[in-house]
């Protein structure tokens, strides 16, 4: 079982993560392995004056050594530079504290309900957690999880496909990762990534912000992963659920799902083929390589919705939690797009969920073993029953 733990708040001294049920024997290195991807979330058109002052940079301090796994947990930490400057407010010690509460909410944001529910009076301790500054983990711990991929042949990448009401020719191909990753807003088609551009920055003159669709696309997934045989186990909602939990996210499609919605049937079911050499595949997928929560041999694929980010430049109209009368919401130091960084996040996410299925079905207290058990099924398939 692979499992992974976060902790740390935005702006406390460190992010740390637990990663848990890696096989011994993966090769991994923080710089290698781990550094590009940190990297990539906090690029993007759009980003805020945070990305200026933070240079993630994660270390693994448990569970590798000499450049393997050892099957044992493996621990990272990423620091918080900005800590320096938030001592006093965010330490954890009684002694010397100097609270700086926040209680005017921000609409769209946790502020409120996690106030609600945990029954605080600082909406401060609620936003420390809630923000998006906690993904840096989970990229950090994606990077692991793709190094376990790695050695099953399978790669994940994205691309941004629209921005507010901006929209990429989806004819353009989003495999092309140079053109991707050289977009400054990770965008496929050209001119409608310089059209993104300009609608961002019109966004930052009035005071707004943006959200977006990123597709993310896992290459090389072999058939059988996930089960029907029960709810939880189903890989397409376990994608689903790790999507929904990436802040801003707030719709997830795997597959062409809108257009399946408005379609018959005949119109985009996948039609199953046999090739010797190949086994069993698809002539199209539109079904985001996924078939009654299993994986069906295709590449799997989501879009992934953001909804534009809470903190506004202009804060909208809220209310004070201490006497309850309207006011503007709290502005905290924010982004204008995340699309672009989240697009790399939804990766990590993705990689987690794979990697924890593909333990599920070969196990494997090595990585040979693992290797082996992988090879074996592939052989398998191959074959004409």
């Amino acid at each position: 079982m692979l499992r992974y733990l976060t902790a740390g708040e935005s702006h406390g001294p460190q992010l740390t993560v637990i990663v848990e049920g890696i096989p011994a024997g993966l090769e991994l290195d923080a710089t290698r392995d781990l550094q590009p991807d940190l990297r990539r979330r906090q690029g993007g058109h759009g980003r805020g004056k945070r990305q200026q002052i933070e240079s993630d940079s994660a270390t693994i301090t448990a569970g590798v050594r000499g450049g393997r796994s050892l099957g044992s947990p493996i621990a990272l930490t990423i620091v918080n530079r900005d800590w320096n400057n938030w001592k006093g407010p965010m330490q954890v010690e009684a002694d010397g504290f100097t609270k700086k509460s926040v209680t005017r909410v921000r609409p769209g944001h946790a502020d409120l309900a996690g106030m609600l529910k945990f029954d605080l009076d600082d909406a401060r301790d609620v936003l420390e957690r809630a923000s998006a500054r906690e993904t840096a983990a989970r990229v950090a711990a994606g990077g692991v999880a793709r190094a376990l991929l790695a050695v099953a042949g399978v790669s994940i990448t994205s691309h941004v496909v629209r921005i507010g009401d901006v929209v990429a020719d989806e004819l353009v191909a989003g495999s092309d990762t140079a053109v991707v990753e050289e977009s400054p807003v990770r965008c496929a088609d050209p001119a409608a990534g310089a059209r993104m551009v300009e609608a961002i920055d019109a966004a930052r003159a009035a005071g707004d912000t943006l959200g977006g669709t990123a597709v993310v696309t896992a290459h090389h997934v072999v058939a059988g992963l996930g089960s029907y045989a029960q709810w939880d186990r189903k890989l397409d909602g376990r994608i689903a659920q790790a999507m929904c939990s990436i802040p801003s996210v707030k719709g997830v499609e795997l597959g062409d799902a809108l257009i399946a919605a408005a379609s018959p049937g005949s119109a985009v079911h996948d039609r199953p083929a046999y090739t010797p050499g190949r086994g069993f595949h698809h002539l199209s997928n539109r079904q985001g390589g996924l078939s009654g929560g299993v994986s069906n041999g295709e590449d799997v694929w989501t879009r992934v919705h953001f909804k534009p980010i809470s903190t506004l430049l202009t804060p909208l109209r809220s209310v004070d939690v201490r006497t309850g009368e309207e006011t503007n919401a709290h502005y905290e130091r924010s982004d204008i797009c995340v699309v672009p960084a989240g697009a790399v996040v939804a990766e990590a996410m993705l990689a987690l969920v794979l990697a924890e299925a593909f333990l599920d079905k070969f196990g494997g207290d090595s990585v040979g073993e693992f290797c082996r058990n992988i090879d074996s099924y592939r052989a398998t398939l191959a074959r004409l029953r």
